[in-house]
Protein backbone atom coordinates (compact mmCIF):
# COMPACT_ATOMS: atom_id res chain seq x y z
CA UNK A 1 0.00 0.00 0.00
CA UNK A 2 1.38 3.15 -1.03
CA UNK A 3 1.27 6.26 1.49
CA UNK A 4 -0.25 8.68 -0.23
CA UNK A 5 -3.03 8.45 -3.01
CA UNK A 6 -3.51 9.91 -6.43
CA UNK A 7 -6.54 11.35 -7.74
CA UNK A 8 -7.36 11.13 -11.40
CA UNK A 9 -8.82 14.34 -13.44
CA UNK A 10 -10.73 14.03 -16.71
CA UNK A 11 -9.76 17.18 -18.23
CA UNK A 12 -12.68 18.29 -21.32
CA UNK A 13 -12.73 21.79 -23.17
CA UNK A 14 -14.24 21.64 -26.06
CA UNK A 15 -12.89 19.16 -28.47
CA UNK A 16 -9.39 18.45 -26.20
CA UNK A 17 -9.53 15.61 -23.36
CA UNK A 18 -7.02 14.94 -21.07
CA UNK A 19 -5.74 13.13 -17.58
CA UNK A 20 -4.45 15.09 -15.21
CA UNK A 21 -3.06 13.50 -11.75
CA UNK A 22 -2.56 15.01 -8.10
CA UNK A 23 -2.15 14.50 -4.52
CA UNK A 24 -4.59 15.88 -2.23
CA UNK A 25 -1.67 17.88 -1.05
CA UNK A 26 -1.93 19.72 -4.68
CA UNK A 27 -5.24 20.24 -4.08
CA UNK A 28 -4.34 21.50 -0.83
CA UNK A 29 -1.69 23.92 -1.88
CA UNK A 30 -4.17 25.04 -5.14
CA UNK A 31 -6.58 25.75 -2.29
CA UNK A 32 -4.35 28.06 -0.17
CA UNK A 33 -3.45 29.96 -3.37
CA UNK A 34 -7.13 30.83 -4.21
CA UNK A 35 -7.93 31.44 -0.72
CA UNK A 36 -5.74 34.05 -0.78
CA UNK A 37 -5.61 35.57 -4.21
CA UNK A 38 -9.35 34.86 -5.20
CA UNK A 39 -10.81 34.94 -1.80
CA UNK A 40 -12.55 31.80 -2.26
CA UNK A 41 -14.43 30.07 0.61
CA UNK A 42 -11.78 28.28 2.75
CA UNK A 43 -14.26 25.37 3.73
CA UNK A 44 -14.52 24.62 0.29
CA UNK A 45 -12.06 21.78 -0.01
CA UNK A 46 -12.72 19.16 1.88
CA UNK A 47 -10.89 18.51 4.92
CA UNK A 48 -7.64 16.57 5.29
CA UNK A 49 -8.07 13.25 7.16
CA UNK A 50 -5.54 11.98 8.76
CA UNK A 51 -6.79 8.00 10.44
CA UNK A 52 -7.90 5.75 7.60
CA UNK A 53 -6.80 7.95 4.63
CA UNK A 54 -6.00 5.71 2.80
CA UNK A 55 -9.04 3.02 2.99
CA UNK A 56 -10.92 2.23 -0.28
CA UNK A 57 -13.91 4.41 1.13
CA UNK A 58 -12.55 7.39 2.16
CA UNK A 59 -10.19 7.47 -0.72
CA UNK A 60 -14.03 7.10 -3.13
CA UNK A 61 -15.83 9.74 -1.03
CA UNK A 62 -12.61 11.99 -1.08
CA UNK A 63 -12.78 11.63 -5.26
CA UNK A 64 -16.21 12.78 -5.48
CA UNK A 65 -15.82 15.46 -3.34
CA UNK A 66 -12.55 17.06 -4.98
CA UNK A 67 -14.55 16.26 -8.18
CA UNK A 68 -17.50 18.85 -6.76
CA UNK A 69 -14.81 20.93 -5.91
CA UNK A 70 -13.28 21.38 -8.87
CA UNK A 71 -16.75 21.65 -10.59
CA UNK A 72 -17.70 24.49 -8.14
CA UNK A 73 -14.15 26.61 -8.96
CA UNK A 74 -15.15 26.56 -12.96
CA UNK A 75 -18.36 27.63 -12.34
CA UNK A 76 -17.30 30.11 -10.05
CA UNK A 77 -14.55 31.12 -12.96
CA UNK A 78 -16.91 30.40 -16.33
CA UNK A 79 -15.13 32.28 -18.70
CA UNK A 80 -11.19 32.73 -17.62
CA UNK A 81 -9.97 30.51 -14.75
CA UNK A 82 -7.27 31.88 -12.52
CA UNK A 83 -3.48 31.29 -13.56
CA UNK A 84 -3.19 29.02 -10.50
CA UNK A 85 -6.04 26.87 -11.05
CA UNK A 86 -5.21 26.80 -15.02
CA UNK A 87 -1.93 25.37 -14.20
CA UNK A 88 -3.20 22.73 -12.22
CA UNK A 89 -5.24 21.57 -14.92
CA UNK A 90 -2.65 21.45 -17.33
CA UNK A 91 -4.44 23.75 -19.29
CA UNK A 92 -1.16 25.63 -20.83
CA UNK A 93 -0.37 22.00 -22.42
CA UNK A 94 -3.65 21.59 -23.95
CA UNK A 95 -5.59 24.65 -25.15
CA UNK A 96 -4.53 27.24 -27.17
Amino acid sequence: ISSFQVYVIQVSVGNHQWTVKHRYSDFHDLHEKLVSEKKIDKNLLPPKKIIGKNSRSLVEKRQKELEVYLQTLLVKFPVTAPKVLSHFLHFHLYVS
